[in-house]
C-alpha cells in the first residue's frame, strides 16, 4: 500500500472527528428543524417585549385621525411609522405619548429628490424648498397635499427637467410632446401622460423645413428606418447617433 494512502485516511478520519465535534458543541441542538433554522428561535423571539402596536390598536381612540389617514396618501403608512413603538401607550394610554417628529429630516427620508424613485412619486429639493421651516408647517402630516398642485412638471420629475434643460430641447415645454391630462397632476401613478408613437411627431419639426437652419434635418424616409427616433436619441437630451 503506498505511504500516502494511511496518510490520506488519517486526514479524512481527524476531519470527520472535528466536524462531528462541532457540529455537537457549536450548532444549537434545535437547528434543522424548521430548515436552515434554529427552531428555538421561534421561542426567543416570542420572549421578548412588544413594542409596536399596529393601526389596530390606534383605530380605537384616534378614529378622525385614522379615517383623515385613510383617505390620504400616507393611507399605505403604519403609524407607528412616524410616530415609533407604540405598545406601551396602547396598553397605557395616559403612561406616554408617541412621539410627534416635527423635523424635516423624518419626511426628507422618502420625499427628498432620488433619480431612482418611481416617476411621478412627490420630491423635492432640500436645500431650496422651503428649508427653514417644518413641512407640516404647509402639508397635514396625515393626508399630505401641497398648497397648491404643481403646475410645472419639475415638482415630481426634477431629474429630467435638469437634463432637459442643458439639452436642445430646453426651449420646449413638456406638454408639447407629452400630453398631461390634469388628472395626472392629482394622481399621477394612476393616470399617466402620453408619448409619441411614431416617427412623423418628431418630423414635425426635423423633417420638410429648408437646411441650413437652427434645427437639424433628416429625410424620415431614409433616415433610421424602421426604427423609431428615440431609439437612437434620448429625447430629453437628443445628440446626433453615432
Amino acid at each position: 500500500m503506498p505511504q500516502q494512502v494511511p496518510r490520506l485516511i488519517a486526514v479524512f478520519v481527524i476531519a470527520i472527528g472535528t466536524l462531528v465535534l462541532a457540529r455537537r458543541f457549536l450548532v444549537p441542538e434545535t437547528f434543522g428543524e424548521f430548515g436552515h433554522y434554529r427552531g428555538a428561535a421561534v421561542d426567543s423571539i416570542a420572549a421578548r417585549p412588544v413594542k409596536f402596536a399596529g393601526r389596530q390598536a390606534c383605530a380605537p381612540c384616534h378614529g378622525s385621525i385614522d379615517a383623515q389617514r385613510l383617505a390620504g396618501h400616507h393611507r399605505d403608512l403604519a403609524c407607528e411609522i412616524c410616530h415609533g413603538p407604540a405598545a406601551s401607550h396602547a396598553s397605557a394610554p395616559l403612561s406616554g405619548k408617541p412621539e410627534i417628529r416635527r423635523e424635516r429630516a423624518l419626511c426628507l427620508l422618502c420625499h427628498a429628490f432620488d433619480p431612482s424613485r418611481p416617476t411621478g412619486f412627490p420630491q423635492v429639493d432640500s436645500v431650496t424648498h422651503n428649508t427653514r421651516i417644518p413641512c407640516m408647517t404647509c402639508h397635514a402630516p396625515h393626508a399630505p397635499e401641497p398648497p397648491v398642485t404643481p403646475r410645472e412638471c419639475s415638482a415630481c420629475h426634477g431629474g429630467i427637467d435638469r437634463q432637459k434643460a442643458v439639452s436642445h430641447h430646453a426651449t420646449l415645454r413638456c406638454t408639447t410632446c407629452h400630453d398631461a391630462p390634469e388628472s395626472h397632476r392629482q394622481n399621477p401613478r394612476a393616470v399617466l401622460p402620453t408619448k409619441p408613437t411614431d416617427r412623423a411627431f418628431c418630423g414635425g419639426c426635423h423633417s420638410g423645413m429648408p437646411p441650413g437652419g437652427l434645427i437639424p434635418q433628416v429625410d424620415l424616409e431614409r433616415h433610421g428606418q424602421p426604427y423609431l427616433c428615440w431609439q437612437c436619441h434620448y429625447p430629453h437630451f437628443p445628440e446626433a447617433g453615432i
